[in-house]
């Protein structure tokens, strides 16, 4: 099986208040951007344009099919979002985007990336292998239930909050508008 090493490097505005994990990239062929959750069928950015402007067509870009990069990376540094993976390296056991087919060879390191953006207090995972996967990491006791939360301590020098989210992708078996229920409550 061939390993395939993390196509993006983190996102990490100095302003940053959340960090976004996710599991790892989709394979390239499926990319409508090079940014995080590139997929045009994951919709993690119908939810945050439902969310922030009302409109889940936001960031898509309706006559290419594709999604807004300038405007989503401008957006993602003017509200301090950051975003990463739980996964720095992988195997993919069948050649498709499922979570579920997927091998983790290497983890991130977290704490590397929370200590160069300071002002972050909040973790956010999105969906079930990189909420485990980050539970792993950081040897916590445990994974908060879908859409909600816990306070987490890092090695003394962190203190924040863990939400886990519904997965972003659409073969999760939930409503677009129930899953910006869940998502709105991390900017409120």
């Amino acid at each position: 099986m061939t390993i395939e090493s993390h196509p993006l490097t983190p996102f990490l505005p100095i302003n940053a208040r959340i960090l976004f994990l996710g599991s790892f990239p989709p394979p390239k062929q499926r990319w409508s951007m090079e940014f995080f959750y590139p997929n045009f069928n994951n919709d993690f950015w119908r939810l945050m344009g439902l969310i922030h402007f009302n409109n889940k067509d936001h960031f898509v870009i309706q006559d290419k099919k594709i999604f807004d990069y300038d405007s989503i990376v401008r957006f993602a540094t003017e509200n301090g979002l950051a975003f990463f993976d739980t996964a720095t390296q992988v195997c993919r056991l069948r050649d498709n985007a499922s979570d579920e087919f997927l091998q983790i060879i290497k983890s991130t390191d977290v704490k590397e990336l929370l200590n160069k953006i300071p002002s972050c207090r909040i973790i956010v995972t999105t969906g079930g292998k990189a909420s485990t996967e980050l539970k792993n990491i950081l040897a916590l006791d445990s994974v908060p239930k879908v859409g909600e939360s816990q306070q987490i301590t890092i090695e003394n020098n962190w203190n924040g909050t863990w939400f886990r989210m519904p997965s972003s992708s659409r073969a999760y078996p939930m409503k677009l508008e129930k899953k910006a229920e869940f998502y709105a409550s991390l900017f409120k």
